[in-house]
């Protein structure tokens, strides 16, 4: 059985703050230590479900030499593998050579969930909101899309309360999710601690990995159309002329395609 783990550090028990997901800042390294070992967990269930091979994707932008490489290589379980990427969603290897699961850790909300732990889409500083023909999705179902390109199934995603329901909403009551913490505000939290929230985790790692069919593969429909409303006109603007990309307003963007992969392609790298 090979397992996809597809990472990010906002969803992780104990992370609270910017200053604990920013490279640079006095508490990136405590959240570091605390990504690194819910990762752990994840890795420990897959190898007790019966997994052959792990491959553990950081889908996090730290920042300054950080970004998608915040895990603590020298502690990482060495059970698995580890990719680091210099795009997100640049890496398909593991899912083109045939994957049987993916399982997505440490997920947060996306942009303008109330109770959303750090919530954002894709960049804080430009996305505002986006669609996947017509439906509303976050980082979640931008990595769910990603894998169902390739017919791999999402079955577990874990992280704080609001990013448990949005992923339930969009792949399904069979999905299975482990809530870490609930949200009271963008920077506010009530957690659990961390030793507990890893039990979990590895607990719930085994129960998705039991029934490989209990998600399906998520694909947002063919053909697809893919729009995003930005904060400001700069993104936008810039990306006007690519092939398959329309401005709808100064903020508004459309990318149409015949597939999900193609249509994200067109604007994103």
């Amino acid at each position: 059985m090979k397992v996809f783990v597809i990472s990010d550090m906002e969803g992780i028990s104990g992370i609270a703050t910017p200053f604990q997901t920013n490279s640079g800042d006095p508490l990136y390294q405590e959240g570091r230590k605390l990504y690194t070992e819910e990762i752990n967990a994840t890795v420990r269930g897959a190898k007790a479900a019966g997994a052959t091979e792990v491959v553990v994707m950081d889908c996090h932008g730290a920042g300054k030499g950080h970004d998608f490489n915040s895990l603590i290589a020298e502690d990482l379980d060495s059970d698995c593998e580890f990719v680091v990427q210099e795009e997100w969603t640049e890496y398909t290897g593991f899912l083109e050579e045939g994957c049987d699961a993916a399982l997505f850790v440490g997920m947060h909300a996306m942009a303008g969930t109330g109770d959303g732990v750090l919530n954002h889409t894709v960049s804080g500083v430009d996305w505002q909101n986006l669609w996947f023909n017509g439906t509303q999705v976050g980082e979640t179902g931008i990595n769910a899309a990603l894998c169902g390109t390739w017919g791999c199934p999402v079955l577990m995603v874990t992280g704080d309360q609001a990013a448990c329901r949005e992923g339930k909403e969009l792949l399904g009551d069979g999905l299975t999710t482990v809530q870490v913490k609930q949200g009271l505000a963008v920077k506010s939290a009530r957690m659990l601690a961390p030793k507990r929230a890893r039990e979990l985790v590895e607990a719930g790692t085994k129960q998705a990995l039991s029934d490989l069919k209990g998600v399906e593969p998520y694909d947002p429909g063919k053909p697809c159309e893919i729009k995003v409303e930005y904060k400001w006109t700069g993104p936008p603007g810039r990306l006007r002329y690519r092939a398959g990309v329309e401005l709808l307003e100064p903020r508004l963007l459309v990318s149409r395609a015949d597939d999900w992969w193609t249509a994200w392609k067109q604007f994103f790298f």
